[in-house]
């Protein structure tokens, strides 16, 4: 692939003119294409790049793996991260992208300046980092997103489905509705065996509907060819499908349907639960898309498990398993693990190691915004140089070394005109990096 070729030889510009030509014929990459872009931005010191990569993960892969993890952090140790930002910002406008952005992140670019502390962490039940304390964001479809992610499933479903037998479906949900849950009886009925079984269906039932405010029966949604035959006969099985028949809690879809169309657009249409063990990544699903499928199964989705004696259920997370930036500039970032309700996933908590260095701004900054939907270079119209003398020590050596290589430093930048800077770029962060190792720490230039 052209791309990969690309960074392979490390040209950064070439390698997202081919990720904007895939995106302009509708190819959108992966996560390995990202981590590759990824990789060599971090490498060339492309703050903005960066950026907007995690933005590009946030969205389209959610939770990462541990090789891009990895790429992740070395960005953040890098002399590079701890110089991009703004110190001064609008805490009012902040807050409101984020309300705008609904919630979990702002995209105004990075804030703060100083180095980054980073740790591995959990998330606990109360959605609280167990690191730095901050309350991870809970992100749900809005009752806009809901009604068209219903109203591409029934589409789909109307398409696929014969003798209009789901229009059929719907006019039952409406006679019988709402329910609180909705029950995939096929996945729960052949859990760990190949037989089905429907005791194990009532179990799941009995046990969910003491999860439910209004301990009303779930919806069960199975296929007719489940509900016939010898062993469906049987006087144990026959009775336990007559109790989901008279509570009107039972729906057995027809002869060459999908019952998937069916138990997915109920639970969407009652903004319900829906226990199922499928991970909905098959064909059937890909249909969906990304756009609004990902978000809805994450705060709807409860998985199962039988112990000895009753099932055991995994609710959906407390917060968004979702690459989170906040107001405050913090990233907390999930790690993929081999189950997606793993309540002890690790977590990336990545913050400002002086996060008290952010100050509040009546003002929005426009100059040196790297904002997510405006990633422009702005020109400025002062050559004026400010050294923040609030740099961070590497270790507790004599402070007045480095603030003296700081003030020398300072007189050399502010005698070159904008223009020899623009020119001549590697030759003065050079002359930083060599300030730094002299000082043994790292000067934060604001500029």
């Amino acid at each position: 692939m052209v791309i990969w070729h690309l960074i392979c030889t490390g040209d950064v510009n070439k390698a997202f003119e081919v990720e904007k030509h895939m995106l302009e014929h509708g190819v959108q990459p992966e996560e390995p294409e990202l981590e590759a872009l990824l990789r060599v931005s971090v490498e060339a010191g492309k703050g903005d790049k960066v950026y907007y990569l995690l933005h590009k993960l946030r969205t389209s892969v959610r939770k990462i793996s541990p090789s891009t993890a990895d790429i992740i952090v070395r960005w953040f140790e890098s002399k590079a991260a701890s110089r991009v930002g703004k110190r001064r910002i609008d805490q009012k406008l902040i807050k409101e992208a984020i309300e705008n952005a609904g919630g979990g992140w702002h995209g105004q670019g990075w804030l703060g300046k100083g180095k980054w502390s980073i740790s591995y962490t959990v998330v606990g039940d109360d959605a609280l980092c167990k690191c730095c304390g901050d309350k991870l964001a809970l992100i749900d479809l809005d009752p806009i997103e809901t009604e068209k992610f219903a109203e591409s499933v029934v589409s789909i479903a109307i398409k696929r489905e014969k003798n209009f037998s789901f229009q059929k479906f719907q006019k039952w949900l409406d006679y019988y509705g709402p329910f609180e849950a909705v029950v995939d009886a096929a996945n729960v009925g052949l859990f760990s065996q190949k037989r089905f079984m429907p005791s194990k269906v009532n179990a799941v039932v009995n046990a969910i509907r003491q999860k439910l405010p209004s301990r009303r029966w779930p919806l069960i949604v199975l296929h007719n060819k489940r509900i016939t035959g010898r062993k469906m006969d049987e006087p144990v099985n026959k009775a336990l499908i007559e109790k989901w028949k008279n509570a009107d809690a039972l729906y057995s879809t027809p002869t060459g349907s999908n019952d998937d169309w069916y138990w997915l657009y109920a639970a969407i249409k009652f903004k319900c639960l829906i226990v199922t063990n499928d991970e909905m990544r098959d064909h059937t699903f890909q249909l969906l898309g990304n756009e609004f499928f990902p978000k809805w199964k994450e705060r709807h989705q409860v998985h199962f498990s039988f112990s000895n004696t009753s099932p055991v259920f995994y609710m959906p997370p407390p917060c968004s398993v979702v690459i989170q930036e906040s107001e405050k500039g913090h990233w907390h970032i999930p790690i993929a693990s081999e189950l997606d309700y793993d309540s002890e996933r690790t977590w990336l908590c990545i913050r400002r190691a002086n996060s008290h260095a952010v100050k509040e701004d009546s003002v929005a900054i426009t100059e040196d915004s790297q904002s997510l939907n405006r990633n422009k270079e702005h020109t400025k119209s002062t050559t004026q140089t400010e050294v923040n003398s609030n740099f961070l020590p590497l270790n507790n050596g004599n402070y007045d070394k480095p603030r003296k290589l700081a003030e020398e430093m300072y007189k050399n930048i502010t005698s070159i005109s904008f223009a020899s800077v623009s020119s001549d770029q590697h030759t003065v962060l050079s002359e930083i990096e060599t300030a730094e190792m002299l000082g043994n720490c790292v000067i934060d230039f604001q500029i």
